[in-house]
């Protein structure tokens, strides 16, 4: 998995690529997430569309970066998921807690509601 960052305004925009596998992926989005609290950017934007598969550590990632950022008082949205990788967060439920939108630009616009 490749990881990069940029912000958009206020919001950071965290694109993920390739095979979100958790190991040590999670770690690489955890130790930036947390960089991103101690700067006290709080609102965040996971950019999917470059990824291709994701299994079910890679759900427990995605869950653990919504919870870090949801405890230090911000939120962690997620954009331009696959059909393949949508589907997966609504058989197993996770659309329900995760905000999904159909773009990156929708996502962050959405923080302005």
């Amino acid at each position: 998995m490749k990881l990069s960052t940029k912000d958009v305004d206020s919001i950071t925009v965290i694109r993920l690529e390739g095979s979100v596998l958790g190991g040590p992926d999670a770690t690489a989005l955890n130790d930036t997430l947390h960089t991103l609290v101690d700067k006290r950017k709080k609102k965040v934007v996971v950019d999917l569309a470059g990824v291709q598969t994701m299994n079910s550590s890679g759900l427990s990632m995605l869950i653990g970066a919504l919870t870090t950022m949801r405890n230090a008082g911000g939120d962690l949205k997620l954009a331009a998921a696959s059909k393949k990788i949508e589907s997966l967060l609504v058989i197993t439920k996770l659309s329900t807690v995760f905000d999904l939108h159909p773009t990156v630009q929708k996502a962050v616009g959405s923080f302005a509601k």
